[in-house]
């Protein structure tokens, strides 16, 4: 297949390696991986905090620049779902026609990480080696949003040398929310909390996810507390081989 790597705006500023993890796993199952250069932001923080107008060009450019892949994938559940839930109602409120039809051709070629190799691509063993005890955090847009359900715990179990542990109370939400932590700052740190304390409580060595945001969160919070707990996105665990562990 030929896909298209959307970084999103949080990994390409701050988490390259995510972007080149995923890169590096499609491309070892066979499939090639192009990275349109002209991409920008979903627009999900102007949609998100009303300023829904203003996020028209943003969906434009998304339209053009991911028009034609066989699949456009996002290791980020809550892009990927602005995208899939949100652009369709920019361009209907705000846009024409013509927009209208570019995103509904597009929009469903979008896909988050685990749903395009689950369900796309039909694998769960995807090759990957990492000898860690492991437990997963579903973030919210991608267990409320996209709906990914246990594909990602169905990757992860299929990793060879995997301890991987149940998070308890794991649906929770963990507090970042975007602007909601800093808006609700006392309301996101107790909740971090609990977080914190589940993960603690797992004896995990790594915090695994599917959003980067997420795992900045809940990882530097563990990090002050001086756990010892890392984190890492599941695409960097899933390119891990027997010859380059992570």
């Amino acid at each position: 297949m030929r896909i298209a790597l959307f970084i999103t705006c949080f990994n390409d500023t701050m988490f390259p390696r995510t972007g080149r993890a995923v890169t590096e796993l499609l491309e070892r199952l066979g499939h090639t991986v192009e990275f349109p250069q002209a991409q920008t932001c979903c627009g999900q923080m102007h949609f998100n905090t009303g300023y829904r107008p203003e996020t028209l060009p943003m969906v434009r450019r998304f339209a053009e620049v991911f028009a034609g892949y066989d699949a456009v994938v996002a290791p980020s559940g809550s892009c990927a779902g602005m995208v899939r839930d949100h652009h369709r109602v920019v361009a209907a409120q705000y846009g024409d026609a013509a927009l209208a039809e570019a995103v509904e051709q597009v929009v469903p070629t979008v896909y988050e990480l685990s749903e395009l190799l689950v369900d796309v691509l039909g694998v769960t063993d995807v090759g990957a080696y990492f000898p860690h005890r492991v437990t997963y955090h579903p973030t919210c847009h991608s267990l409320r949003m996209l709906r990914v359900g246990d594909r990602p715990l169905r990757l992860l179990r299929a990793v060879k040398g995997i301890d991987l542990v149940e998070l308890p109370d794991a649906e929770s939400c963990c507090g970042f929310g975007g602007t909601f932590a800093l808006k609700n700052a006392e309301v996101s740190n107790a909740m971090l909390a609990d977080k914190m304390r589940h993960v603690q409580d797992t004896g995990a060595e790594i915090l695994c996810a599917g959003d980067n945001s997420c795992l900045t969160h809940i990882g530097g919070g563990l990090s002050r507390l001086r756990t010892g707990v890392g984190t890492m996105h599941l695409a960097e665990i899933l390119a891990s081989t027997e010859g380059d562990v992570r």
